[in-house]
């Protein structure tokens, strides 16, 4: 298998989108997949490159990056040395950047006897998960879109980082981050973006207007999106594949740093389900 770490793309918000790729070299062309981190996530994220080498070997070119203001750096791609990026990031960033990575490899002459650019695939972790769906509905590149303990909505988490009113006074919010307890800024563009792209950020709208394959999966023990979320979007969408991953919480058992060499038995039930789903 052949692994490129931390590439450099040039997206549309003057910060480098920093990516990994994973595909077997047999200049045979590969269906895409392309994989979303979610709010405070990165590519490098526990047991994320496991995943992607499973879904690597069963004849995918997989394709992972840190969204251009997560707070990671080319650098330092791992966790949030970048603290002012990650308060300047919004929802409408991250939809430009997964742009960005798409004509990358559309675009990308390295890969072209590797990888099949009419068959992409979208795989959106939490926050990610609402990015891959109005993404899939809005560009006709994408073949199959995939949620992977996805949120349902993001009204209301654009507006809960304290009071609106002392927020839009003070201009920046912060929350801490419980494993690297660095306190991270929110500023009030945020929610600005959120506002003045509503309509296109309305997740229920994309997964009702979806005509591709779509599926759900979620774990019942996920304290952070409630099952409840999953099960509301596949009301959405009634030819929408749901999938339930048993005793799995938020990140499907995995932890950061991941030092096992194999993946936690439910994520390796998510890597399966994703592998035969794309097959089909």
């Amino acid at each position: 298998m052949k692994i490129i770490k931390n590439s450099s793309i040039e997206g549309k918000h003057k910060k480098p989108i920093v990516t990994d790729v994973f595909y077997h070299p047999n200049d045979t062309p590969k269906p895409i997949v392309i994989f979303c981190h979610g709010y405070k996530g990165f590519k490098d994220w526990g047991a994320w490159d496991l995943m992607a080498k499973g879904i690597a070997n069963a004849g995918y070119f997989f394709i992972k990056f840190n969204f251009s203001h997560n707070g990671g750096t080319l650098e330092q791609p791992i966790d949030f040395p970048d603290l002012e990026a990650f308060g300047n990031n919004n929802y409408t960033k991250e939809l430009d950047d997964l742009e960005s990575v798409m004509d990358w490899i559309c675009q990308n002459s390295e890969f072209k006897t590797n990888s099949n650019t009419n068959n992409i695939t979208l795989i959106g972790h939490s926050r990610g998960g609402g990015i891959v769906t109005i993404k899939a509905e809005e560009d006709p590149r994408v073949s199959k879109v995939i949620s992977l303990a996805g949120v349902c909505h993001y009204d209301k988490r654009s507006s809960t980082i304290g009071t609106l009113e002392q927020w839009k006074k003070d201009g920046v919010k912060y929350i801490m981050n419980g494993r690297t307890k660095q306190q991270m800024p929110h500023y009030y563009q945020f929610y600005e973006d959120f506002i003045t792209n509503k309509e296109r950020l309305t997740i229920k709208r994309a997964v009702s207007n979806l005509k591709i394959p779509y599926l759900i999966i979620h774990g019942d023990k996920d304290t952070s999106v409630l099952l409840e979320e999953a099960i509301q979007l596949h009301s959405w969408n009634k030819t929408s594949k749901f999938e339930i991953i048993e005793n799995a919480d938020h990140v499907f058992n995995a932890r950061h740093p991941w030092v096992k060499t194999a993946m936690p038995e439910p994520l390796k039930n998510v890597t399966a389900l994703i592998i035969n789903f794309i097959k089909q």
